[in-house]
């Protein structure tokens, strides 16, 4: 489930470092460097991460967070997929003569993460500042991803955050919420102001632990099952949760929608908003009785 620590509720900033003016940031990508110090050295304290980890770093940049990584766990593997940026960082790291870095210039969406090896922990840890525009795209490859990943150090706008960790009944609670907590605890470590990022943002960040070894408790229910039900039942907020469901998936019918409600005690008035986890896994398990929830 989710839970926020210390320093969830203060925007912190601190001492700002000069990005590389030569390299102008590509919007069509999302890009926004981080470049205050003082965070930087929050997110890698926050991160718990051992000597003995290997770390997937998603989108690197100008090296903010690899350079004082490769001093603080075994190996890192930065992708980046801005060639420039890759070149950059590639000369930074040479002439620094650091050598436990893998740069790989390549899409993060289309990265093969159990391509990461050796793994002495068995798992690879994860970090990055990642784009609105792959939040939920690649929250999907993490969780896809989990008998790879470990865990899963992530900057998202505020937003995104939130709904990561929100809870039932309120504005922030969704599809992604629940996919998300279904496999892993979640938990606001950092606010980040937008001022420590270059160009400024027009939004706050936060930095938020994924840890995929801490899912739900109550497990069993296939994946491609829940993700379809919790997609149906949010598909139209404003509806009640057996209308959205009916919009979404004609494989569902009115009947079958009402069986399902009736098994586990849910008031087929309700919207989605309003159930739990545990009645979304109950709807989960009497829907897929019937063959037709996969279709």
């Amino acid at each position: 489930m989710a839970r926020i620590k210390k320093g969830e509720g203060k925007l912190a900033r601190h001492g700002a470092l000069r990005p590389r003016a030569a390299l102008r940031p590509k919007k069509k990508l999302g890009q926004h460097f981080l470049t205050d110090a003082g965070i930087i050295e929050q997110i890698i304290a926050l991160s718990g991460f051992q000597p003995s980890d290997i770390v997937l770093e998603i989108g690197p940049g100008q090296g903010a967070l690899t350079l004082p990584l490769s001093k603080t766990v075994s190996h890192v593997v930065a992708v980046e997929k801005d060639i420039r940026l890759a070149n950059l960082l590639k000369r930074k790291l040479s002439n620094l003569g650091i050598s436990n870095v893998t740069l790989i210039n390549q899409d993060i969406l289309t990265f093969d993460f159990s391509g990461i090896k050796p793994r002495p922990s068995g798992k690879i840890q994860v970090i990055g500042n990642i784009p609105y525009n792959i939040s939920s795209p690649l929250l999907e490859k993490v969780i896809k991803n989990r008998e790879v990943v470990a865990r899963a150090i992530l900057m998202f706008q505020l937003e995104v955050a939130r709904r990561l960790t929100s809870a039932p009944r309120t504005k922030a609670y969704g599809a992604m919420t629940l996919q998300v907590q279904y496999h892993a605890r979640s938990t606001c470590l950092l606010a980040v102001s937008k001022r420590a990022f270059y160009p400024v943002p027009k939004v706050d960040s936060m930095v938020v632990e994924i840890d995929l070894e801490q899912p739900y408790p109550n497990q069993g229910v296939h994946n491609d099952h829940f993700r379809k039900v919790v997609r149906g039942a949010f598909a139209y907020r404003r509806k009640t949760i057996v209308n959205s469901m009916k919009g979404y998936s004609p494989s569902w019918t009115s009947d079958m929608l009402m069986d399902g409600m009736k098994a586990c005690g849910i008031d087929p008035k309700r919207r989605a908003e309003t159930l739990n986890m545990d009645e979304f896994l109950c709807l989960t398990s009497a829907l897929a009785i019937d063959k037709r929830i996969t279709e």
